[in-house]
């Protein structure tokens, strides 16, 4: 698969006395879906949140595509080619689906800040929104007002925002959270398919959805990796099992 794009080494971090994330070191690769799973309170987010900036480490590195990310703040990497989801839906709801992807996209642009001119007018921008709505598969909800978008639609939607930056990684924090079983397998398949030309990080509870897209699997416990590799191995690993009282959600999947 190459060299990884995003790779941590020994990632730490502690809010006073409590240690969210401990040494965690891990590779993400162009091509596949590297799942981090764990019981609440893991530090499953927090190490998102390293990831994309919006927390500096204590300690331990972040390497994109062989550059130290150390002190950048979320918005520079996110301009390097970072893009996130969080865990409660983050889109303007009073805006349009393109109007959503059309903002996202402006920032990526050198005229974001020629506010006499009408957004309407740059082509590039439009570009690139209809270019995300089309990969996030919202093309025909184009003219929607995203608050009457049903909750997938609205997750869709800000992974279609995320894709309007042009970002090389993806980290997805719980993307299914809330979702009946359509929804859910239509977020699936549609991490399925970018997966093709990005490296994506999915956390994720839902053991079915992980299992059925994920390359590779992490499990995290108290801010530790506990095992790291191929999904039936780890979903084989007594370590595991235990972790997840008894192994009933992976082994049930």
């Amino acid at each position: 698969m190459g060299d990884p794009i995003l790779r941590t080494e020994g990632l730490t971090k502690r809010f006073g006395g409590l240690t969210a994330v401990d040494r965690v070191s891990l590779e993400l690769y162009v091509g596949q879906v590297h799942a981090v799973i764990g019981p609440n309170g893991a530090g499953k987010s927090t190490l998102t949140n390293l990831l994309s900036g919006d927390l500096p480490p204590t300690s331990g590195s972040v390497w994109y595509r062989g550059r130290d990310l150390a002190g950048l703040k979320s918005d520079e990497i996110s301009r390097l080619g970072v893009g996130r989801s969080y865990q409660k839906t983050n889109i303007f709801l009073p805006f349009t689906v393109f109007e959503n992807c059309r903002l996202a996209a402006q920032s990526r642009t050198p005229h974001a800040w020629r506010i006499f001119r009408r957004a309407e007018g740059f082509a590039d921008i439009n570009r690139l929104a209809e270019e995300a709505m089309e990969a996030a598969g919202l093309a025909a909800r184009r003219d929607r007002v995203a608050a009457t978008l049903s909750h997938g639609e609205q997750r869709q939607l800000e992974i279609a925002m995320c894709l309007a930056t042009r970002p090389r990684v993806l980290l997805l924090d719980e993307p299914l959270a809330g979702m009946g079983p359509h929804e859910s397998l239509r977020i699936v398949e549609l991490i399925g398919r970018l997966a093709a030309d990005h490296a994506i990080m999915l956390i994720e509870h839902d053991m079915e959805a992980v299992f059925s897209v994920a390359g590779h699997l992490t499990v995290m416990v108290n801010g530790e990796v506990l095992e790291s590799g191929e999904p039936e191995a780890v979903r084989a690993s007594p370590a595991v099992q235990m972790a997840y009282l008894g192994g009933e959600e992976l082994l049930d999947v």
